[in-house]
């Protein structure tokens, strides 16, 4: 996993490297234990190995024979670490700098990279239900972060717009409908209806299959039901997503990879690798118990094999990095089979395919649950979020607008929800707590767009934030809570990479409240000594403290953007 990604790292690495004869990108530099043994450390265990030396020793040889550079003013040894104190004004400098122009983060490292995120994909005439929120959250802040690391990022709705579920409101239409208007919520009536009324009568189930049978086979009249059916669903996904905003840079269903069955199949078959199993056709795969079912016995495909042809499909036309699957971790089987069976089809491109499982989301807290009453969708639970917020926001800012109460509202609320999903590690389960999540205080996304808030309330009142430090005495930031601040900003670009590798978001909501925990206690330290304020009276002072105010303002406002979360200036 890289660790230097800022220019004090690499002299680090570098400073070491010099002495001990290898390569600096072969040294993990990071933060030492505790602040008093210095800001990074190097250890010396590979290098002691290769010289057949204590490690002790080579880190103490290490540190005598060290010269201060731009960035680094001393080198210690402590045991078989070389620990290094930075020289605080200019790494000030290049840090402040480089979070204002949003360059903290290694914009360069996906350069000529594609990652393709298959995320959302909910099934047609179905709402987009709150338990939708994890997996939409999670494709979305991986897909904002892999672009902010400079990678060309394919974000994918794969609409589950197929299958005999299809057949079966097609059939419930038939039936029963015409159903005007035709909406989301009367086709999922229609659906629930026809489930009912197919557990007491057999027949029913082969109807919906009758009619599946006609989709595939082209009837006009199937298709075009069908077709208004998957556009009335688009519309009302469009705009949830909207309220999120995220734009997808491909919608294709599983219906797109209908014609390729046929070529699947005979691939498969081709390869000897299809059996036949009760009348259905399968493939054995190594280590499994149960085959990979890909056609059934009355002939029709399945979504296995309709992923085969999708993986197939995103290969041929972005040539990804890494191809992500963010679906819940009920779906691990299947996922482990597909690649595998991708492996064996002979695609060398197999292990680049990646499932990115999530745990559920649960309601069990009897305040949330009684906030919540019956709602699941997905939208009545950001317009409940938005609604307990927005009587705080009116409250601390007495002479804002109504329009723009309600555009913060929005905005905290959404972050609220957005952030409550992603903060627990990816693969828990989350006991949802609307209260805790719209809490402006503690580990919350409303806490964090409050911290953004109040940077920016503070360049206000000292006539708007720094944008470059000409002319700026970074000396003057001599407080060791300021330097808290920069040892903090340091770490930004590793979470933001730790976060990409592993695929947690989670790793950027940590890092985000640290950062904001840093900077409030070093506001808090000037609310009792006014020497410490940021807006004290002496002029090169403050003007030092505001640029470390913006670039802490400028962070914030980058990691939520890469959650997927506004960063109102006022709260």
């Amino acid at each position: 996993m890289a660790t230097h990604h800022t220019p004090l790292h690499h002299a680090a690495a570098e400073a070491v490297a010099a002495h001990a004869g290898i390569a600096a990108t072969d040294l993990k530099v990071e933060a030492p234990p505790r602040a008093e043994l210095g800001d990074l450390a190097v250890g010396c265990f590979a290098i002691a190995k290769a010289r057949k030396q204590n490690p002790a020793e080579v880190a103490g040889a290490i540190a005598a024979a060290f010269q201060p550079t731009r960035l680094l003013a001393s080198a210690t040894a402590a045991g078989p670490f070389v620990n290094f104190r930075a020289d605080r004004t200019a790494t000030y400098r290049w840090l402040i700098d480089s979070a204002l122009r949003g360059r903290l983060v290694p914009g360069e490292l996906g350069t000529g990279k594609t990652i393709c995120i298959d995320y959302g994909s909910p099934n047609i005439s179905k709402h987009l239900a709150y338990h939708h929120v994890r997996g939409t959250t999670v494709g979305h802040a991986l897909a904002q972060t892999f672009r902010a690391l400079g990678y060309r990022v394919v974000g994918i709705n794969f609409l589950g717009d197929w299958g005999t579920t299809h057949g079966m409101l097609l059939a419930a239409w038939a039936r029963w409908g015409p159903v005007e208007p035709v909406d989301v919520s009367a086709l999922n009536a229609l659906y629930v209806r026809f489930r009912a009324a197919a557990a007491g009568d057999p027949a029913l189930e082969q109807e919906g299959r009758a009619w599946f049978k006609r989709l595939e086979d082209g009837d006009p009249e199937a298709r075009a039901l069908w077709q208004r059916f998957r556009d009335v669903s688009w519309a009302e996904f469009q705009s949830v997503y909207e309220i999120l905003g995220i734009t997808y840079d491909e919608v294709r269903g599983e219906a797109a990879y209908e014609p390729d069955m046929p070529r699947i199949l005979e691939t498969l078959a081709g390869h000897g690798l299809l059996t036949e199993s009760q009348g259905a056709q399968v493939v054995e795969l190594p280590g499994e118990k149960t085959p990979i079912l890909l056609r059934t016995r009355d002939g029709t495909t399945l979504y296995a094999t309709r992923d085969v042809a999708a993986a197939e499909y995103r290969w041929a036309n972005y040539h990804f990095t890494r191809s992500l699957y963010v679906v819940d971790r009920g779906q691990a089987l299947h996922f482990r089979q597909l690649f595998k069976l991708l492996g064996r089809m002979g695609h060398e491109w197999a292990g680049r395919c990646e499932h990115v499982p999530y745990g559920l989301v649960k309601i069990d807290n009897q305040k949330s649950a009684t906030r919540l009453g019956n709602v699941v969708l997905m939208r009545d639970v950001f317009t409940i979020a938005e609604t307990m917020v927005r009587e705080v926001i009116a409250e601390n800012n007495p002479e804002m607008p109504p329009d723009q109460v309600a555009e913060v509202a929005r905005q905290v609320g959404i972050g609220a929800i957005v952030f409550a999903n992603l903060a627990p590690q990816r693969d828990k389960d989350i006991d949802f707590d609307i209260e805790h999540a719209v809490s402006l205080e503690g580990d919350s996304g409303p806490y964090l767009q409050y911290s953004h808030a109040r940077c920016a309330s503070i360049a206000r009142k000292a006539g708007g934030r720094v944008t470059d430090l000409d002319g700026i005495d970074l000396g003057k930031l001599a407080h060791d809570a300021e330097w808290a601040i920069a040892r903090r900003l340091l770490e930004f670009p590793e979470s933001v990479v730790r976060s990409s590798e592993s695929c947690e978001p989670h790793v950027i909501c940590h890092y985000l409240l640290q950062l904001a925990a840093e900077f409030s206690r070093w506001y808090t330290l000037g609310n009792g000594d006014a020497a410490l304020r940021v807006l004290c009276d002496d002029a090169a002072t403050r003007r030092a403290r505001l640029a470390l105010v913006s670039a802490v303002q400028a962070t914030l406002r980058d990691g939520l953007g890469m959650l997927g979360i506004a960063a109102p200036d006022q709260m």
